[in-house]
């Protein structure tokens, strides 16, 4: 009976012992906490580096983009309006009466019609001279008015184009589009400063044959009183008998 007892006693320890020992190390779970410190801080610096490739990229991306505003062409042109006026004014000289603009007719008329007099001048020759002289300075003061009004029909057109540079300057995307809006500033002074010219020169050319035909007038009438002296010298009177 004590024999049983102790058999049975061995087995409950067996049973005790048997179910006190641990289980086997694959089915342990440990936890590191320096190696989840150093997989985390890994993550994090990679986590940094496609951060900051995000962001170069990006700069990257704007600094493309303000390139292609940079190249980017103006989207308004004033050449063709500028060239019209300029063409304008252009035809209005081109249309100058009698003696134009040209060294060769200047030349001519000079030494024709307002030479000076002389003693072998038919006097036929000197009032259509002096006639021509009138008509010329008649005809460049016509002209010198219609150039004048050309360039007053100009002003509204310069205007217009003028109000929509400055527009475009100041809405520029780019540098390229700043830079041709100042160049079609220019060029709108440009054709003004043409405009200018060539009221000057009109108003000059006027003044000019006005003044040549006055100096001319003042030879021409010197002659003819030399010539009216010298009938006056050969007068012979005579004795005229009025009443029967």
């Amino acid at each position: 009976m004590n024999r049983v007892s102790s058999l049975v006693a061995i087995g409950a320890v067996g049973l005790t012992v048997s179910f006190a020992v641990p289980p086997t190390l694959a089915q342990v779970v440990v936890f590191d906490p320096n190696n989840y410190a150093q997989n985390v801080l890994t993550a994090a610096r990679a986590l940094q580096q496609i951060n900051n490739q995000i962001t170069s990229l990006q700069n990257q991306t704007q600094m493309l983009i303000n390139q292609a505003k940079n190249l980017a062409n103006l989207p308004f042109s004033s050449l063709q309006q500028l060239q019209s006026s300029i063409q304008r004014t252009q035809q209005l000289l081109t249309q100058a009466q009698r003696i134009a603009y040209d060294v060769q007719q200047i030349n001519s008329a000079f030494s024709t019609t307002y030479a000076p007099a002389s003693t072998s001048t038919s006097s036929q020759t000197l009032i259509s001279n002096a006639q021509a002289r009138w008509q010329t300075s008649v005809a460049a003061l016509q002209d010198a008015l219609r150039v004048q009004a050309g360039v007053v029909a100009n002003l509204d057109t310069n205007r217009t184009q003028m109000s929509a540079l400055v527009t475009s300057s100041q809405s520029a995307t780019g540098a390229l589009q700043a830079t041709q809006a100042g160049n079609q500033l220019s060029a709108l002074l440009a054709q003004q400063l043409a405009d200018l010219t060539a009221t000057v020169a009109a108003q000059g050319r006027a003044q000019s044959l006005e003044a040549a035909q006055r100096t001319s007038a003042q030879d021409q009438g010197r002659e003819q009183l030399r010539r009216f002296l010298i009938q006056g010298a050969a007068y012979q009177p005579t004795t005229v008998q009025m009443f029967h």
